[in-house]
């Protein structure tokens, strides 16, 4: 049976929250309005189709499966007995393929000079073999670029063959939708005549399904993004990392949202008292800077984890309680913009003409605040949620740098870079694990600004159409 944790048990009924959403939400026309509009967006889908593929690689890493005492499992990322995810699963040549020290990526050699053993005796001061990366050449000097082109090739096949499996089923499902044949759908999609930019979404799959093939055949017997300190393969870090980061960014908003909207309601709704004492709380808490706020809650934790120390003995345990924390942390002093804005927006809502008319007619406070404020401040909620994603991503990567994130053994990007700092000091340079850092979570950041900028625009009622 699955093992969850209970960050993973949060995620997923989130996203099963999410569904249920999307089904509430097809059956009301006010809803499905703006959200065709961000449909039609060629930026906001090509968007979409990349968070959806990092959304899988954090549902596939947060699915926890037990392994027997016995089992071979690499010890940096899962110890003996510790449940490993699907993931795991998944990338396990990659994840036993441990050097002993940096490698470059889609090297042969280390990156540093060592005193070597020759067959015949003799100790020479040179790049020693990889153990894992390149392992099935016999002559590395020669068959090294030839190797390398001929995997790419290959991967890029596997990625088209792929692509066009998926798009294929696609295409026919919504021929059959249409009730028009395929040939005469895929040409209204490839001019761009149909309601959604399939086009954009097709060649957005191809981008991703060929990368994937080429980095899945490389990886057979490469790193393809080079090791660590102690020979862990970045590759893996980056893929483990990214749960962590889409955590971050999506159970720090369930943790902020109840307070923001309460809060930010009742504030505006009420005044008077409840306004002022509202108004102190969130003042108060914004005077105080928020990294010394973070800091001290997370020293709080890490006291009460040393003192009860039997209920973290598992490593994963352990980790997963951090995660958690941090993220209510964040959670918890990050919900202050949210409520000003839906203070304000209150205050005008509730001199509104059909608000006063349901509040003559003796409909009850309660009924009003559900059924005529709290819809109307659905889209600053939205487009809140929308446009700090990004800004909560990038927290953890600061809160890590400064050692106040994650616990170490957790993968994230925060703790690549962190651990990159002393790397780009030596000589020669270890540039790897700060680049694929960099480049994942710009692959992730960018397309939710993009996405959260769609929804701005469909939902805020000040924009223009």
């Amino acid at each position: 049976m699955p093992v969850l944790l209970p960050t993973d048990i949060l995620f997923l009924s989130m996203l099963l929250g999410l569904v249920v959403l999307v089904f509430y939400t097809v059956r009301q026309e006010h809803l499905r309005r703006p959200w065709r509009a961000v449909m039609r967006s060629r930026s906001a889908m090509i968007s979409l189709v990349i968070l959806l593929a990092y959304l899988l690689i954090a549902v596939l890493d947060s699915i926890r499966i037990p392994v027997s005492p016995n089992g071979h499992v690499n010890s940096s990322s899962a110890p003996i007995g510790e449940p490993v995810t699907l993931l795991d699963f998944g990338l396990g040549g990659i994840r036993d393929g441990q050097e002993r020290t940096y490698s470059a990526p889609l090297a042969v050699v280390a990156h540093a000079r060592e005193m070597t053993r020759q067959p015949d005796g003799r100790e020479v001061w040179s790049y020693p073999r990889l153990e894992f990366g390149g392992r099935h050449l016999a002559n590395p000097e020669h068959d090294h670029a030839g190797d390398l082109s001929r995997r790419a090739v290959s991967g890029l096949l596997i990625g088209f063959a792929g692509w066009a499996l998926v798009v294929g089923l696609m295409i026919l499902v919504l021929a059959s939708r249409r009730r028009s044949n395929m040939i005469g759908f895929v040409r209204l999609a490839w001019r761009g005549e149909t309601e959604l930019p399939w086009r954009a979404i097709a060649l957005t799959l191809l981008m991703i399904s060929l990368i994937a093939g080429v980095v899945s055949e490389l990886s057979h017997e490469y790193h393809v993004l080079g090791t660590g300190k102690v020979g862990e393969d970045v590759f893996y870090q980056s893929l483990k990392s990214i749960r962590t980061g889409v955590l971050i960014g999506t159970l720090t908003t369930v943790a902020t949202l109840p307070l923001a909207l309460t809060l930010g309601i009742l504030a505006g709704y009420y005044r008077g008292w409840v306004d002022d004492v509202i108004q102190y709380l969130y003042t108060t808490l914004n005077s105080v800077p928020g990294v010394l706020l973070i800091a001290a809650a997370m020293l709080v934790m890490q006291s009460h984890m040393a003192r009860h120390e039997a209920e973290f003995a598992s490593l994963a345990t352990r980790a997963d309680f951090r995660l958690l924390a941090l993220c209510l942390i964040l959670g918890m002093t990050s919900w202050t913009g949210l409520c000003r804005l839906l203070r304000a927006e209150t205050l005008k809502l509730r001199e509104l003409e059909y608000v006063q008319a349901a509040r003559v007619l003796g409909v009850s406070q309660g009924m009003i605040l559900l059924r005529h404020i709290l819809p109307n401040l659905f889209h600053l909620v939205l487009i809140s949620v929308a446009l700090d994603f990004s800004s909560l991503v990038l927290a953890e990567a600061v809160l890590s740098y400064v050692n106040i994130g994650v616990d170490p053994s957790t993968e994230s990007w925060g703790n690549m870079i962190n651990g990159a700092r002393l790397e780009m000091a030596r000589e020669p340079v270890v540039w790897w694990s700060l680049a694929s850092a960099f480049v994942f979570m710009f692959a992730l950041v960018l397309p939710a600004n993009l996405f959260a900028d769609a929804v701005r625009d469909a939902f805020d009622p000040r924009c223009p159409e």
